[in-house]
Formats: structure tokens, C-alpha cells, sequence
């Protein structure tokens, strides 16, 4: 495969402020999981780093709005993110967390070792500062208005409106998010990584040494380096992470981007006492899986750490994913709008490799992609359920009925047979190019093609039809397909690891290496198990129930954007009194013929029965609102409407999709009871 004795694949430390979604799965940790479980299947050996990014803002943020401690939130989206990854499959020899000590104590000590030696620039700058919070404000706890689109809300990092990045001086009427105060910008002292003086090496190194990298990734790596580079602040004035290890820098953290991919350092030194050989030998291979918004961190800012630091080894390859949207528009964590892991695990239970399959079949890996239920249900039920889970099903039920569960033995060979056995061969030597180049979407594709031949052949030689003149071509024919159905057991591991073990069961195997594939590999008398469905069908109902909720995010969102219309001219109190409003109560109601709106009530008034017409039938049905309370304007001048003379008006709040509710008393009071 390579020169290198060993293998570390790292994946993007997931955020631990929220759960996590397809996006994540797509753009980064199925990608990695499917190629670390290659490189086993390979005998290569390899570590698998993951683990949990819980400093920075966001996460404060989030402690703040629920009234809890950051040690909180991290603790239970940690929780949450590993038994989902756990529970998905993807395979970590560790799942880390970077509050952990030996995270800690190894940030401080990268800092301090380039600090010593001179490679940080101090610089002081100008920030906000919130007087009342007594401290200073990061970007995203400033809030204003954006100077591009104008909307009310943008963050001092970026505008959710339009898109477009911002610094926090840039807001009109900047607000600290913490008091609500005007800040004021007061002088501060940060640690600068000077990465212009790494630009020129950058250069060489990326743009001239690897040119095999994905061609998004290059190119943004060459757009960055083509606009030059300047000083990052590697600390932050907060008091949520690592403490800066040096005098003079109380209250100042390591910012998260410097201290994240140090992770990926601490997680292998937590896994393993030798730690430094995967960091630090020649020999040793390093990947890292990453989405499109980490490429600037992991191709440019860490390995320029690492180059000043000046012992570890640099990555090899960063084959970053694009973004994954959901029905046609982007997933976004703070609009709930996502297909979250661990609901899909509740929704979806035993079927983790469908999502698997769907999300590498339809993976982003150089453009932006688009997941849809209504496309999962169909590469579930036309390719997962109709192609593989039929071929293995009909070639283990064929075995059972004819030769009593035994492999038969393989006879003479015809040209068709030669043929689809030289195919196997050149199939798994397909997956296996595409894989080694990280393009996995390929790579599933040859791998269900495998499947397809055994479909095929089966379909074309019709052991069913045969069985009754020529057994011994029967015995050939489905030992070919049962070879077929091991070979997909070991091919379609890496994809599909549950249901690769399931079907081992089947045909009562152990776990085949990726070198044996092609061979013969269940000799002839093995016994294999009874059948059981690989995969099951996935029905109409259970996409809708998906798409429902969905639908129901939509549009809470957009009740959540809609601004309440601006309040009326003031009237006086004089004019106020003038209305009659009485607590009332509905006795009778029918709709009004002929009309989709109208509801004809009778409402006990306290003062008597009367009859008004309401607007209401659109949204509550006549059996619903009998016996209910309701708040009724008595001294509004009759009027006829559709031939019915209506005395009042039951006052109703209008949501803003246009849905009625009744203002109701929140007792039991007497009809008549008055309104003030």
C-alpha cells in the first residue's frame, strides 16, 4: 500500500455543544471509519483518534443561556456524541475529550516550549469590553447590526443573514450578549502565531509537494496562500479552557482553534505509552478526515504548529469532505434543521448501515451534496433490500433447500462461469484503487457491482429451473454464488459493518482478510445457518413521519422570524371603556353552508343567548368549541353576514401563519363575567 510501517487517522473533534448530525457522518467520520476498517481488513496497523473539542465561546454561551456550569454542557454532549458513535459503529481505538488532564498538560507545554523559543509576537490590540460583566467580550458575545444587509442580529464573527464574516468593530450598535450594555473597546494583550513567516514553506510544502490532494482542498489551501498570510492570535481573553502556561496572561485561555488539534496528541498519549512513535517517526502515515470548514486549521495553521514546534511529523493527506444539505437546504444546528445521530438511532433501530450506505453513496467529496428521505428509502429498498439482501438470501435458501445447508461442491466450469469468476478479482482490485485514493462514493458503488454479478448470474442460470435434470450444474452454480456471498462479507466491511457480520453468521464464518477474497473460501461441505433478511424494506410511513418533522421545524422557524406587527395608535382610556368585552360561554355551533370560514355560534352572554358568526371554521370543527369559554365583545353593532344577523365578536389571537386561537379566560368564571 505504502512505504509507511503505520497509520494514524485522526477525525474532526465534533463540537460538544449539540449532538451529532449527517452533516458530520458524511463529511467526516464515515469517510475515516471506512478507511481504518480497510486498513485493518489490510493488516495494516493503525490507530483511530477521535475525541471531543469542548472549549471556546459557543459553549459558554450555551452554559449561560441554560444557567449551568461549561463542565455541564461538554459532560453531557460528550456523553451523547460517544455512545452515538459507538452505537453507529465508528470504530476509534479512542474516543477522547479535550478537558481531560493529560489535554491540558500537553497544550500547555506545546505553548510553553514555542513561547520559550521565541516563535509567538506579542501584539496589544483594541477589544470590547463589557463594564458591568467585568470582562472582555469574544466575538460571538457581541451582537449588532450587520453593515451589509442590516439585519438586527449578526454575531461580531459573522452575519447568519448574509453569509459574510465580520469583526465585531464592524457591527453598527454593538450589544454585549452577557448584560445587554453598549461595550466599550479597552486595550489588551494577545500571543500572535506569525504563520507569514511560514508562508513560503507552505508554499513548497503543499503546493509543489502534494499535488495528489483532493481538488478542493488544494484549492483552497492555494487561495489562501495565493492571498498571503498574516499573524493569528493563538489566546483569548475568557475563562473557559486551557489557562495560558505564563506570567502576565491571568485570565487568558489558549484560543480553541490552537489547542483542538492538540487533541488529536493527547487522545494517542492517553491510548498509548508510545505515543511519540505515531507522532513522531517518519515511518509512521498521517491522515486526517475533515470537513471543508476545517481546511484552513488542519492544512495551514496546525501543520505551521507543528513545523515551529519542530519534532512531530506532518500530515500526509487531509482528504476533506464538502457539506452534506438536508431536502435542499443547508443543515444548521442553531434552526434545528438536521437529521440528528441519535434520534435516527431510536427512529431507525438495527438499520445503522443504512444510513451508512445512503450517506457514502450520496457523500459530498468535492462538491456540496444533498441527503433526502425520499432517496434513502429508495437506495434502501432498490439496492440494499433488492439487490444485495436478495442475491445472499436466494443463495443460502437455495443451498438449504437442495443440499440440506452444506456448500456443494464446484464441478466442471463453463465460459459464463469463468467469466464471472475473473470479474470477482477485478471488482475487489476497483474497490480497493478507489479506496486507497479516498473516493469512497467509487468504492461503494464497485463494491455493490459484486453484488450485482451475483444477481445476475444467479438470475441468468436458474438453479431453480435446473435442479430437476442437472444437480452437479446446480452444486457448481451455487457454490459460485455462496463464494460470492464470503467474498461480500469481507468487501463490504468497511461500509457496511453490521451487516457484514450478520451475514457471516449466515454462512457460519469467521471474519475473512481482505487478501483471501476471490479465493475459494467455504470449502465444499462447510455448513451454513439458516437465512435472515440483511435488510428489510422501508415503508412510506415511516419517510413521512421524517418529513413531517422536518416540516414542523420549518415552520417553527419561521414563526420564530416573524417580527409581531407594529402596535396601533394609542387610544384614549375613555375610548377604551366604551368596549364591552364579557367573559362568554359557546352552547351551540354549526358551520354556515356554503362558506369554508364561517362557524355560526351561540354563546351564553350572561347577559342572554345570542348568535355571532365567526371566522373560525378553518381551524376548529363545530363538536370542538361547544361548552367552551371564550372572550366576547357584547357591544359591537350587529351585522349580517351570509343572511344571518351576528350580535358581537369573539375575540381570537392570530398567529402569525395565520392560525386562530381563542383568548379564553385561564378559569372557570360565570358567563357575563366583564373583561377589563
Amino acid at each position: 500500500m505504502s512505504h509507511f510501517k503505520r497509520n494514524l487517522i485522526t477525525t474532526a473533534l465534533p463540537y460538544a455543544n449539540g449532538p451529532v448530525h449527517i452533516g458530520h457522518l458524511a463529511g467526516v467520520y464515515v469517510p475515516a471509519d471506512i478507511y481504518v476498517r480497510y486498513l485493518r481488513a489490510k493488516g495494516e496497523e493503525v490507530v483511530f483518534i477521535g475525541g471531543s473539542d469542548e472549549h471556546g465561546v459557543p459553549i459558554t454561551i450555551k452554559a449561560q443561556k441554560e444557567g449551568v456550569t461549561p463542565q455541564d454542557i461538554v459532560d453531557r454532549y460528550h456523553n451523547l456524541i460517544k455512545k452515538s458513535f459507538e452505537e453507529f459503529g465508528i470504530s476509534f481505538d479512542i474516543y477522547s475529550r479535550t478537558t481531560s488532564k493529560t489535554h491540558h498538560e500537553l497544550s500547555s507545554a506545546f505553548f510553553k516550549k514555542l513561547y520559550q523559543e521565541g516563535k509567538f509576537i506579542e501584539k496589544t490590540s483594541m477589544q470590547y469590553y463589557d463594564e458591568k460583566a467585568g470582562q472582555f467580550l469574544a466575538d460571538r458575545y457581541i451582537t449588532g447590526k450587520c453593515p451589509h444587509c442590516g439585519n438586527e442580529r449578526a454575531y461580531g464573527d459573522q452575519c447568519e443573514a448574509c453569509g459574510t464574516s465580520l469583526s465585531a468593530t464592524d457591527l453598527i450598535n454593538p450589544v454585549s450578549a452577557i448584560t445587554g450594555n453598549t461595550p466599550q473597546l479597552k486595550e489588551t494583550k494577545h500571543w500572535y502565531l506569525p504563520l507569514d513567516q511560514y508562508e513560503n514553506w507552505l508554499k513548497e510544502w503543499i503546493l509543489e509537494g502534494h499535488k495528489e490532494w483532493k481538488s478542493n482542498v488544494y484549492g483552497q489551501c492555494k487561495s489562501w496562500l495565493d492571498n498571503g498570510l498574516q499573524p493569528r492570535a493563538v489566546t483569548r481573553d475568557l475563562d473557559w479552557g486551557v489557562p495560558v502556561p505564563i506570567e502576565g496572561a491571568e485570565g487568558k485561555v489558549l484560543y480553541v482553534w490552537f489547542d483542538a488539534p492538540i487533541g488529536y496528541i493527547s487522545a494517542t498519549k492517553d491510548l498509548t505509552p508510545d505515543w511519540e512513535k505515531y507522532w513522531k517517526d517518519k515511518d509512521t502515515r498521517m491522515i486526517h478526515f475533515i470537513g471543508k470548514d476545517n481546511i484552513v486549521f488542519h492544512c495551514i495553521i496546525f501543520p505551521a504548529m507543528l513545523k515551529a514546534e519542530g519534532s512531530y511529523i506532518l500530515p500526509d493527506n487531509v482528504p476533506a469532505n464538502e457539506f452534506l444539505n438536508l431536502e435542499g437546504d443547508k443543515i444548521s444546528t442553531s434552526r434545528n434543521w438536521a437529521v440528528w445521530l441519535h434520534e435516527y438511532l431510536e427512529d431507525f433501530k438495527g438499520k445503522q448501515d443504512v444510513l451508512r450506505y445512503v450517506l457514502t453513496a450520496n457523500a459530498p467529496e468535492t462538491k456540496d451534496n444533498d441527503f433526502t428521505w425520499k432517496d434513502f428509502q429508495t437506495r434502501n429498498n432498490s439496492e440494499l433490500v433488492a439487490i444485495y439482501g436478495n442475491f445472499v438470501n436466494r443463495a443460502i435458501v437455495l443451498t438449504h433447500k437442495y443440499f440440506g445447508g452444506l456448500v456443494p461442491e464446484r464441478g466442471a466450469l463453463n465460459d459464463y462461469d469463468r467469466e464471472v469468476l475473473a470479474e470477482i478479482p477485478a471488482i475487489i482490485d476497483r474497490v480497493e484503487k478507489n479506496l486507497e485514493n479516498f473516493h469512497f462514493r467509487e468504492a461503494l458503488k464497485e463494491c455493490m457491482n459484486l453484488a450485482r454479478l451475483g444477481n445476475k448470474y444467479l438470475a441468468d442460470t436458474e438453479p431453480w429451473k435446473l435442479i430437476k435434470t442437472d444437480e452437479a450444474r446446480v452444486k457448481t452454480i451455487l457454490n459460485i454464488c455462496l463464494q460470492i456471498t464470503a467474498d461480500l462479507t469481507a468487501l463490504s466491511e468497511p461500509f457496511m459493518p453490521f451487516s457484514a457480520a450478520k451475514l457471516r453468521g449466515f454462512l457460519n464464518m469467521e471474519p475473512l482478510v481482505w487478501s483471501k477474497m476471490g479465493a475459494e473460501v467455504l470449502p465444499a461441505g462447510h455448513r451454513i445457518n439458516e437465512a435472515g433478511l440483511l435488510f428489510d424494506k422501508i415503508e412510506d410511513e415511516e419517510i413521512q413521519r421524517q418529513l413531517d418533522r422536518l416540516q414542523a421545524t420549518k415552520k417553527a422557524n419561521e414563526l420564530a422570524n416573524v417580527k409581531a406587527a407594529p402596535a396601533k395608535e394609542n387610544i384614549t382610556f375613555d375610548t377604551f371603556q366604551q368596549l364591552d368585552i364579557r367573559a362568554g360561554k359557546i352552547i351551540a355551533a354549526e358551520k354556515v353552508a356554503k362558506t369554508k370560514k364561517l362557524m355560526k355560534l351561540t354563546v351564553d352572554t350572561g347577559i342572554d343567548q345570542r348568535t355571532v358568526v365567526s371566522g373560525i371554521a378553518e381551524y376548529y370543527t363545530p363538536e370542538e368549541v361547544i361548552g367552551k369559554q371564550v372572550s366576547i365583545l357584547v357591544n359591537l353593532e350587529p351585522r349580517n353576514l351570509k343572511g344571518i344577523d351576528s350580535q358581537g365578536m369573539i375575540l381570537m389571537a392570530e398567529n402569525a401563519d395565520g392560525s386562530l386561537a381563542f383568548v379564553s379566560p385561564e378559569k372557570d368564571v360565570m358567563p357575563g363575567s366583564e373583561i377589563r
